[in-house]
């Protein structure tokens, strides 16, 4: 089983940052290269569209509103690994109206080493972020 995680803080409070990523057919409000998702069976799933119009399917596990977290696992995708689990959190960070928003996942490599796999996932988690933290700059 391989693990990765990624964080970044953003100055402004939790909140606000969970009201736009909190719910789960939200990805395209603010993660660029995920311009579509669908939910389906109500809400549990969720039906994601790349720009090249690839589709990546998951399972919404757990979602704690109160603590600003959910999880969620893949159940179909092009990625070279099983098991995945994922989780997104936004945590309130020291200072006023400040957070820390994580993105960690566990997985099992399938076909590639667990470097490349961590590599894969850390990127994905990196870029998303950032476009995260864009969304709050302007």
């Amino acid at each position: 089983m391989a693990t990765t995680s990624v964080s970044v803080r953003i100055p402004v409070p939790p909140d606000r940052v969970w009201k736009l990523i909190g719910g789960f057919g939200s990805l395209p409000d603010w993660l660029p290269y995920i311009p579509g998702s669908e939910l389906g069976e109500g809400g549990r799933v969720r039906s994601l569209t790349d720009k090249e119009g690839g589709v990546i399917v998951e399972r919404l596990e757990a979602f704690d509103d109160e603590a600003r977290t959910y999880s969620y696992s893949i159940l179909s995708a092009p990625f070279p690994v099983t098991a995945y689990l994922s989780t997104l959190t936004v945590h309130e960070d020291s200072g006023p109206g400040a957070s820390r928003v994580e993105w960690s996942g566990t997985f099992t490599p399938d076909g590639v080493d667990e470097a490349e796999a961590v590599g894969l996932f850390r990127g994905i988690y990196s870029d998303g972020l950032a476009a995260l933290q864009s969304v709050f700059a302007g």
